[in-house]
Order: structure tokens, then sequence, then C-alpha cells
């Protein structure tokens, strides 16, 4: 398993630490894409937090792309960080997009209509 580390006296949350941590362990290749996840108690009890700390911190890394949860198949690595910043970013896109009236399909023929 990646060595993931908690420093209690931060002022960063341990839910926030936990994700960064596993961010960091997808960066530097320790998780591979498609890789599958221990289960989160037994990572939470490896490192030391609570179960529920765990999950919340596995959820931010699913919202954010890097992490996809599948019944009966658990927790694999879905993206590399950098493709998990595009999809950060294409979200912004579409949420501005929405504010401004348009919907997501129209985005998208305005991104092909763009010249390469």
């Amino acid at each position: 398993m990646f060595d993931v580390k908690v420093d209690r006296s931060k002022s960063m949350s341990l839910q926030d630490q936990v994700a960064a941590e596993i961010r960091r362990a997808i960066a530097e290749g320790e998780i591979g894409t498609t890789e599958r996840l221990p289960l989160a108690k037994d990572m939470a009890a490896r490192i030391g937090v609570n179960k529920n700390t765990m999950l919340r911190a596995l959820h931010v890394l699913r919202d954010e792309g890097l992490l996809d949860f599948q019944r009966g198949r658990g927790i694999t690595v879905a993206a590399t960080p950098q493709r998990s910043s595009v999809l950060k970013r294409v979200r912004e896109l579409v949420e501005f997009s929405r504010t401004q009236g348009y919907c997501p399909h129209e985005v998208v023929q305005m991104i092909e209509n763009l010249p390469c």
C-alpha cells in the first residue's frame, strides 16, 4: 500500500491531508491508473484516522475525477492528476456557460469549431 502521512498539528483538516497524500501518491506513480485501492476501513486503520474521515477524502477525490467508485469492484484510480485538473476546468467552464445561458452540448460544439 502507498504511504500516507497525516499531521494532527497542522491546521489543514485530516480529510484534506489524506486527499492530498493520495493525490501525491497518484502523481508520483505509487498508485497506478486503474489500480484498485484497499477498503476504506483498512486504509483508515493503517493511517490512523476515522473511517468517515477516509470516506470524505475519497469522495473529494471521486468528485475531482481521480477515483472511480464501482459497486462490487471497489475504488479504483480513474485518472492522473493532470486529467483531473482538466476535468475540473471543464466543470468550471460548463458551470460558467450555464450561468450565461448555454447548455453543455452547445459548449461542446463551440470547442469543436475552434481551430486546432
